[in-house]
């Protein structure tokens, strides 16, 4: 076997890099649950022992915590006065979780998600399922702290609109079913801009469906809003003008089931939004960064919890348009389309 050196130390170098961001994910958890960033953002240049007094933290273990910040660019040095500080870049993207760039909530994902990695594992050799519910419970949360940045930037204002008609409706009252809508995020979003609606969130964890209802009392939109654990396929009510799947078709076990159960669920004239992670219907056309990302946690969250359902279709986090429209169309939809999308998401409209 001919060894090609170039090669071999690329391959080499980018194993540095994820080896140090293994590492980094959890330490970017941790500088977010103690809030080491936001007291660098609010406080300006600070030494590791100032920020540890802040903070109310072990100045050792911050001092090392700094350090990994710094090399991996997440937190700016300055040789001259021994200080660390965040640029308002840094600090948007890491202390402002009103940010549309928030990013602790994607690490605590990562990070939440490796810890159930010896039972993927045995998955491996079984071919069975592990469901969402069986997760470490920091997954929960950090699903709700990972999306819930990307919806306040474009739920309301760019991906609603793009539907035909919906936002009238809304305006003018509509009912509306979220489901698997996890801690509530775009179901409250959607109520406090729109009060005349009426909004129920559904999703099967009962636990997520406790911190929903939470969630709505501290915004004040318990009175167009109501949380109620039930499944994809069996969510009750009928009549529906708009239903919302929120990266959660490809999660579930049965998607075409879901799909029907929608259908039947609508009012005549009712619409359904459907976002998924962003893919290419081509595997090869996948093959990037953002690719890598949605395969990982499809691998270690998505394809295990759809194993675990019935049917088991196991879309995956990649499915692409071509595949979410095919499950679409067998649920009974005639109409289905691209109606916008981001580098992150597609965002699909489906009518009777």
């Amino acid at each position: 076997m001919s060894i090609d050196q170039s090669k071999l130390d690329e391959l080499l170098g980018r194993a540095v890099v994820d080896f140090g961001a293994a590492f980094h994910a959890g330490l970017v958890v941790i500088g977010d649950k103690l809030g080491l960033y936001k007291a660098l953002a609010d406080n300006g240049p600070m030494t590791s022992t100032e920020l540890a007094e802040k903070t109310g933290t072990a100045e050792r273990y911050v001092r090392e915590w700094l350090s990994c910040q710094a090399a991996g660019g997440y937190v700016t040095y300055d040789p001259s006065s021994g200080r660390f500080s965040l640029s308002p870049e840094q600090a948007f993207a890491l202390a402002d979780e009103t940010s549309p760039a928030f990013l602790p909530g994607a690490f605590q994902v990562a990070a939440s998600a490796m810890r159930s990695y010896p039972e993927i594992e045995k998955r491996f050799r079984s071919g069975g399922g592990f469901g969402w519910h069986q997760h470490d419970h920091g997954l929960f949360e950090g699903t709700e702290r990972f999306f819930r940045p990307n919806y306040m930037a474009n739920l309301t204002s760019n991906w609603l609109p793009t539907l035909s008609g919906v936002v009238e409706k809304l305006e003018g009252g509509a009912l509306v079913a979220d489901v698997g809508c996890g801690h509530g995020a775009s179901t409250i979003l959607m109520a406090k801009t729109w009060p005349s609606s009426t909004f129920i969130g559904y999703d099967y964890h009962a636990p997520s469906i406790e911190k929903a209802l939470q969630a709505a009392k501290k915004a004040g939109v318990s009175g167009n809003t109501s949380f109620e654990v039930a499944a994809s396929k069996s969510y009750p009510g009928m009549d529906y003008d708009l239903v919302t799947f929120f990266d959660c078709l490809h999660d579930m076990g049965d998607p075409v089931g879901a799909s029907a159960h929608v259908r039947k669920s609508l009012a005549p004239d009712g619409t359904w939004m459907i976002v998924e992670p962003y893919a290419n219907d081509k595997f090869e056309d996948n093959i990037n960064p953002v690719g890598r990302a949605y395969y990982g946690a499809s691998t270690l969250i998505c394809t295990p919890a759809s194993l675990d359902q019935e049917v088991g279709l196991a879309l995956g986090a990649q499915a692409g348009e071509a595949r979410i429209k095919d499950v679409v169309t067998k649920g009974g939809f005639t109409r289905f389309r691209r109606a916008s999308e981001t580098p992150f998401n597609l965002v699909f409209e489906a009518r009777p």
